[in-house]
C-alpha cells in the first residue's frame, strides 16, 4: 500500500490573477476613463453605433473583427522566421495596419457602455493594442527603408503587446462577462407550464412591475388595452434592471446603457444589447395574470411538449 502523501490543491489565487484583480479595482485612471467615455459617446456615428455594437450579428462584432490584425500579425512572425520573407510579411503587416483600426472603433464604442470595472481593463487592453499599433507602424517603415532586421525586431516586440492585448481581452470577455448574453440562462432556469403572478389590480397601466417566476425577476407591463407583456428583467447587456426604465412606444428602455427592447417579444430594437430579451406568453385567468415562457419549436409546441409527442409516437 502506497504511503506517498497527497499534494494538496493550491489554495492560493496566482499573481497574474491578483495582478488582474487590483487593475479592476483601482481607481485612479477613473477620471481618464470618463472623459474619454464621453467622448467615445459624443461620436457623430448615429446608426453606425449599433453597427459596430454588432446588433445585425447577435453579438459584439469586435472579436471578429480583430482576427484579421491578429491574423495577420502572427502570419508575418511566421515568415519574418525564414530567410528572404521580409517583403511578404511586410505586406501582411501593412493588412494587420490597415484592419486595426475599424476594429479599435468598434472595441471603443463597446467599451463606453461596460461596468466600471470593465473599463478599468479595458483601457489597459486598447493601451496594449495602441502599442502594438505603434510597433507594427515602426516595424513597416523600418521595412520600406530596407532595414529589415530592425522590422523583424518592431514585428516581434509588436506581437507581443498584441498578446499582452488578447489576454487581457481574454479577461473582459470571459471573466467580467463583457459582451455575454445576461440573460442567456432565463430559458434554462424557469420551468415549463403557467406561472402566476398576481392579480390584474396589482399591474398599473403604462407602468414597469417586477416580479419573480422560479427566482428569476420578469419584467410585467399592462397595456392601455389591457394587453400585459412580460420580458425577462435583466438586461441582456450587463443585467440592468428593466424595471426601473422607461416605458414608451411599446417598448421599454434600459436605466443603465439605453438598450431599447420590444414589449410584445423582447427584441433588441436599439443597442448596445446584441441579444433579445427572453419573452413570456401571457393569459388571464379569474383576474390573475399568468405567465409561461416563450420557447416554442415547432407546430406551436414547447420542446418538452415534442420530445413527449415523438415518445408516444416512437419517432
Amino acid at each position: 500500500m502506497s504511503t506517498t502523501p497527497r499534494r494538496r490543491p493550491r489554495t492560493r489565487q496566482s499573481r497574474l490573477l491578483r495582478l488582474l484583480d487590483r487593475l479592476e479595482r483601482e481607481p485612479r485612471a477613473d477620471a481618464l476613463i470618463a472623459t474619454v467615455r464621453k467622448g467615445v459617446q459624443a461620436l457623430p456615428l448615429g446608426d453606425g453605433r449599433d453597427l459596430l455594437h454588432g446588433r445585425w450579428l447577435g453579438h459584439p462584432v469586435h472579436p471578429l473583427m480583430v482576427q484579421v490584425p491578429i491574423g495577420s500579425w502572427l502570419s508575418a512572425a511566421v515568415l519574418d522566421l525564414y530567410p528572404g520573407r521580409s517583403r511578404e510579411a511586410g505586406l501582411l503587416v501593412g493588412v494587420g495596419l490597415a484592419s486595426a483600426a475599424p476594429a479599435a472603433l468598434a472595441g471603443w464604442v463597446d467599451w463606453a457602455e461596460l461596468h466600471r470595472q470593465q473599463q478599468r481593463v479595458g483601457l489597459v487592453h486598447a493601451f496594449a493594442n495602441s502599442a502594438a499599433v505603434g510597433l507594427y507602424a515602426a516595424s513597416l517603415t523600418s521595412r520600406v527603408r530596407g532595414r529589415h532586421a530592425a522590422g523583424r525586431a518592431y514585428g516581434f516586440l509588436g506581437l507581443t503587446a498584441v498578446a499582452l492585448g488578447g489576454m487581457l481581452g481574454g479577461h473582459l470577455a470571459y471573466r467580467q462577462a463583457s459582451g455575454a448574453n445576461h440573460a442567456e440562462e432565463v430559458p434554462h432556469v424557469v420551468t415549463q407550464g403557467w406561472h402566476r403572478i398576481g392579480t390584474v389590480s396589482e399591474f398599473p397601466v403604462g407602468r414597469p412591475v417586477r416580479r419573480s417566476v422560479d427566482d428569476v425577476p420578469v419584467l410585467v407591463v399592462r397595456e392601455t388595452g389591457g394587453q400585459i407583456h412580460a420580458l425577462a428583467e435583466r438586461c441582456s447587456h450587463l443585467a440592468g434592471p428593466l424595471s426601473e426604465g422607461t416605458i414608451s412606444d411599446g417598448c421599454v428602455q434600459c436605466p443603465w446603457h439605453g438598450s431599447v427592447f420590444r414589449l410584445s417579444d423582447g427584441w433588441n430594437v436599439r443597442g448596445p444589447a446584441t441579444a433579445p430579451q427572453p419573452s413570456f406568453d401571457t393569459r388571464i385567468t379569474d383576474g390573475h395574470v399568468e405567465i409561461r415562457l416563450r420557447q416554442q419549436d415547432r407546430d406551436g409546441q414547447a420542446p418538452d411538449e415534442v420530445e413527449a409527442g415523438q415518445r408516444r409516437t416512437g419517432s
